[in-house]
C-alpha cells in the first residue's frame, strides 16, 4: 500500500534499473510513452524504447537485426520509406542527447513477438516493462460493444503475460476519448478500470502537465514528428498533444481528421496505470491467440470469439 502523495506507477518501478518502455499497438505509440520514459530516464534510470511497428522493416539491412523480429532502429537507419516513426523519433531522441535507439517488432502473431521481447529483455537485462498504449482499447476485454483495434495491443499484452522471469510488467494508457471513431464505447472503459480497481490492478491516473520538462518535450517531440511525416502524422498523439496544451473541442491539426469531430478534452493527458498480469487476466480471448505466429491468426481468432458472445449494450455519459 502506498501513501495518497505517492504514485503507485512510479513505486512499482523504484527498485528497477533498466526499464523498457514499448509501444503497444504500433504506429506512433511509442510517443505516447515518451513522457513516462522521459521521466524516468531524468530519475536515473536506465530506459530502454521499443515499438510494434507498422513500418517496412523488411527493408532494413540484415546488420540491422539483434534477433529475429527485433530491428534495432537509430537516427541513421536507412530512410527507405517515408512513413517510419521509430526513426524519427531515434532523429529527435539524438538531437536532445538522449540515448537514440529506438527498437522495433514487426506485426507478428503472440509467440514470434513473445521471442522477441525475451531477445530484447536478455541483451539489456530488463527488470521491468512498461506497455503504453495511445487509446484505451488496450483495456477492452471482448465483450464489449465495439473494441476498437485490439489485435497489435492485445498480441502484446499477450506476449509480456507469458514472460514471468520479468519482476515487473506494467500497462499505461493515455488518450482517453480517442477511440470513439473507432467505436469503443468510453463508459464500458470506465466500467473496465472499476473492474480492474476491485481485482487490484489498477494503479491510478496522472496527467501529463505542459509546465513539466518532460511535458515540454513531448509537445516539441509531437511537432518533430507531425513535421516529418506530413502524410500521416499521428492523430492520436496529436490529439493528446493538443489536450496538453490545453486545447478544447473539434481541435484541427491535421487533414487526416477532415469529415469527423474531434473531442480533445483534459482526460486526453491522462496517464492511466495497470498490473500488466491482472489486466490479462481480464481478457476472455487472450487463450484463443495464445499460440498464434501471423497477426491475420489474431485477428480471426478474436472475430471467431465476438461470434461466440453477447456484447454487452453501449451506453451514455449520464451528465
Amino acid at each position: 500500500m502506498t501513501s495518497l502523495h505517492t504514485n503507485p506507477l512510479f513505486t512499482r518501478l523504484a527498485d528497477a534499473e533498466r526499464i523498457l518502455v514499448a509501444g503497444a499497438g504500433g504506429g506512433f505509440d511509442i510517443y505516447s510513452g515518451l513522457p513516462l520514459a522521459l521521466s524516468l530516464t531524468h530519475q536515473g534510470k536506465e530506459v530502454h524504447l521499443a515499438n510494434l511497428s507498422f513500418s517496412a522493416l523488411a527493408g532494413l539491412p540484415v546488420d540491422d537485426w539483434a534477433a529475429p523480429d527485433l530491428a534495432v532502429v537509430t537516427a541513421e537507419s536507412a530512410l527507405h520509406q517515408s512513413y517510419f516513426p521509430e526513426r524519427t523519433l531515434a532523429q529527435w531522441l539524438h538531437r536532445h542527447g538522449y540515448p537514440s535507439t529506438v527498437y522495433a517488432f514487426p506485426q507478428t502473431g503472440v509467440l514470434p513477438l513473445r521471442a522477441a521481447y525475451q531477445a530484447l529483455i536478455a541483451r539489456h537485462r530488463i527488470d521491468a516493462v512498461v506497455l503504453v498504449d495511445g487509446g484505451t482499447d488496450i483495456l477492452m476485454r471482448g465483450d464489449e460493444a465495439g473494441l476498437g483495434t485490439p489485435e497489435e495491443d492485445l498480441t502484446s499484452v499477450a506476449a509480456l503475460a507469458g514472460l514471468d522471469g520479468v519482476p515487473t510488467r506494467l500497462v499505461v494508457s493515455v488518450g482517453f476519448g480517442v477511440d470513439a471513431y473507432h467505436g469503443v464505447n468510453h463508459v464500458q472503459v470506465l466500467e473496465n478500470i472499476a473492474a480492474l480497481e476491485r481485482d487490484g490492478a489498477y494503479l491510478g491516473a496522472f496527467s501529463i502537465p505542459r509546465a513539466t520538462r518532460e511535458g515540454a518535450l513531448y509537445l516539441d517531440a509531437v511537432a518533430h514528428a507531425q513535421r516529418h511525416t506530413p502524410e500521416r502524422p499521428s492523430i492520436v498523439n496529436g490529439s493528446i498533444a493538443a489536450a496538453v496544451h490545453g486545447s478544447f473541442g473539434d481541435v484541427r491539426f491535421t487533414d487526416r481528421t477532415r469529415g469527423g469531430a474531434l473531442f480533445v478534452n483534459p482526460l486526453m493527458s491522462l496517464y492511466f496505470a495497470f498490473d500488466l498480469p491482472g489486466l490479462a487476466a481480464r481478457c476472455l480471448y487472450l487463450d484463443r491467440i495464445e499460440d498464434t505466429h501471423l497477426m491475420r491468426q489474431v485477428h480471426s481468432r478474436i472475430a471467431e470469439f465476438r461470434e461466440t458472445i453477447v456484447a454487452r449494450p453501449p451506453r451514455r455519459f449520464p451528465h
